[in-house]
């Protein structure tokens, strides 16, 4: 066996070169980069290791740990988990600081390789800079807190062990029933310890994504619910989108006369043109859809995790009668609540569904109202998208111009705050793929940092960020990142002066406005942010415009802009676009307010329609 002397980091690295995979029937990089920060415990050996092979795998510089692994979530999306990229930091605050973004694709099922600098093995020199000591077990370092947000983690305590950890990992990560992050802990010692590696370990590897049939059986049952269906309805989720099915889906819908309803994930699996579409679905979503949930008998669930968000905490499927079928290539999904499971891929099980429902339609009368409820939709949208000079902007006149001025090569990307609910139903897709909402882990400060990943993942692309100043004033630092290497964003900050969905949600439950909002906070000066010189400060094109005409005109010139283009704007804290769907949160229910007692009855009141296994 021949055999070549490496270190551990050298091995790891070449290894990541190594791996390919074939996306549209091109052979491309499974790793096509590194973004890390270098520092205490990863810069002396894994540094050298990367500049040692910068020729054939690119290391971007980050600013904050977490902001730059939020890219890398950001671009796992934007490639519909088909490339994966790496997130490295030091051991200590560098390791812990990416702990959230951990979290985002945990959460979002997204592959993200995390490597962290660790202590020392051996432990001679314990307790070495930034190392947390554990009292009761000495082998406990700080990357223990990544167990419980990523889908493998290791820590390589032999060179050797590489041989096992590092396809576990890869092959985690690719496969769509386990795919989430993967952490790989390099002690310090270890990662300069050399050992002989075999050649063979360093050849290329040619990955696909799996794409699992359904069980026979499984097929069997779904196809007899479907055919029994009166009022069928399709949620689509984000598994739509990394089984490549938006043309699979469209064709179906077509073909079997099903209305769809997409989840925050699954937006842009269908055209808000297509005659089957009935509207974004849930807390986010609109009455229309939730109408139709409620009168729907069966309900075809694609690639969805069914959260609360969608499912208005299990209030909107009121029917008792509705029977669920649920398609997703993790079990685990597949089952919620009492679901039908076919534990498939969403591409060919679409393909299976059609060739044995063969000419079944649901009734023209069911299809009719649908389209209907989405007239509703739309002209209710229409309508509060719609300019006014005599009051202050709101989110919903922000998301109008974007939508209104949409482009084919468009892609809109936003994460926490009023932005979710606003863009969902406000932006309206007129290409496939082309909305990222981080809105499973709900992350502040993805907005800039999922951006960037974005762009690098799609240099071709107008990504168009909607981010809120308290977001914004979270984690910015990635505009500089987007100058620095030429990945040119459009940024829309919309200023309502702080916190005020949460704001929103604090009054709406009996509270008072408190601590939210800058204003409420009990500040001693109260000063607000210029955040167009801000983002101008770090390289950016920026402008603060007064009008929902100034951001149109504003808009046009960043689509010009050879590079970041911050746009500012402030706007309403109190005018939102309503779903019209109940969400169950905590509410006292014993307080000196009556506000919050009523508000208390009301949530008790509302939870009557949970669905409870049903």
């Amino acid at each position: 066996m021949k055999t070549i002397r490496l270190t551990t980091a050298q091995a790891l690295v070449k290894f990541l070169v190594a791996q390919r995979i074939v996306i549209n029937g091109r052979e491309e990089k499974l790793f096509p980069g590194v973004m890390a920060i270098f520092g205490h415990g990863n810069v002396t050996s894994l540094g050298v290791a990367l500049d040692e092979e910068r020729k054939n795998i690119r290391t971007w510089r980050g600013q904050n740990e977490q902001g730059m692994a939020l890219a890398a979530v950001g671009f796992a999306k934007a490639r519909r988990r088909q490339q994966i990229m790496v997130a490295s930091s030091s051991i200590g605050p560098g390791a812990l600081n990416m702990v959230t973004a951990a979290g985002v694709a945990y959460v979002d099922r997204l592959p993200v390789l995390f490597l962290a600098g660790d202590t020392f093995v051996h432990r001679i020199p314990d307790p070495v800079l930034q190392q947390g000591e554990n009292f009761a077990d000495p082998s406990v370092t700080v990357n223990d807190a990544f167990k419980p947000v990523v889908r493998y983690w290791d820590r390589i305590v032999a060179p050797e062990q590489l041989l096992q950890s590092l396809p576990h990992a890869v092959s985690t990560m690719l496969d769509p029933a386990t795919c989430g992050p993967a952490f790989i802990g390099l002690p310090q010692d270890v990662q300069a310890e050399s050992f002989d590696f075999p050649e063979a370990f360093f050849e290329p590897v040619v990955h696909t994504i799996l794409r699992p049939r359904a069980d026979a059986t499984e097929l069997s049952r779904a196809i007899e619910v479907l055919k029994a269906a009166k009022r069928p309805l399709i949620i689509c989720g984000g598994g739509v989108h990394y089984s490549l099915a938006e043309k699979e889906l469209a064709d179906f819908a077509i073909s079997h006369n099903i209305p769809v309803v997409e989840t925050v994930a699954g937006k842009a699996s269908l055209l808000a043109s297509h005659p089957l579409y009935a509207g974004p679905v849930g807390v986010t979503g609109c009455e229309s859809a939730n109408n139709l949930a409620a009168k729907a008998d069966v309900v075809l669930a694609l690639g969805t995790r069914l959260q609360d968000f969608t499912t208005g905490s299990w209030t909107i499927f009121s029917n008792e009668e509705t029977r669920f079928v649920g398609v997703n290539t993790a079990r685990f999904d597949a089952v919620k609540h009492r679901s039908l499971p076919v534990v498939a891929d969403v591409r060919e099980t679409l393909k299976e569904f059609s060739a044995q429902l063969a000419n079944w339609k649901s009734s023209v009368e069911w299809s009719k109202l649908a389209q209907n409820e989405v007239a509703k939709y739309h002209a209710y949208i229409d309508g509060l998208a719609k300019k006014d000079a005599k009051k202050q902007a709101t989110y919903a006149q922000v998301v109008g111009v974007v939508d209104r001025s949409a482009q084919a090569n468009d892609y809109v990307l936003t994460a926490a705050g009023g932005f979710p609910g606003e863009l969902n139903n406000g932006w309206r897709a007129k290409s496939l793929d082309s909305f990222d909402c981080e809105y499973g882990f709900s992350c502040m400060g993805y907005e800039i940092s999922g951006a960037w990943g974005a762009k690098m993942a799609m240099p071709e692309r107008e990504v168009i960020s909607f981010v809120g100043d308290g977001s914004y004033m979270m984690m910015n630092s990635d505009i500089y990142s987007s100058v620095l290497y030429g990945h040119k964003l459009i940024v829309i900050v919309c200023d309502n002066g702080g916190y005020a969905v949460i704001n929103r949600l604090q009054v709406n439950q009996g509270g008072v406005p408190f601590n939210n909002q800058i204003a409420d906070s009990d500040v001693t000066n109260l000063v607000y942010v210029d955040f167009a010189k801000h983002a101008e400060s770090m390289g950016a094109v920026a402008e603060n415009v007064e009008s929902i005409d100034g951001l149109e005109a504003a808009l046009a010139r960043a689509r010009k802009s050879d590079r970041t283009h911050v746009i500012v704007l402030q706007t309403s804290p109190n005018d939102w676009t309503e779903g019209g769907s109940f969400w169950e949160v905590g509410v006292p229910t014993t307080s000196h307010r009556p506000e919050v007692i009523k508000a208390g009855e009301t949530m008790r009141a509302g939870k009557k329609q949970q669905r409870l296994g049903w």
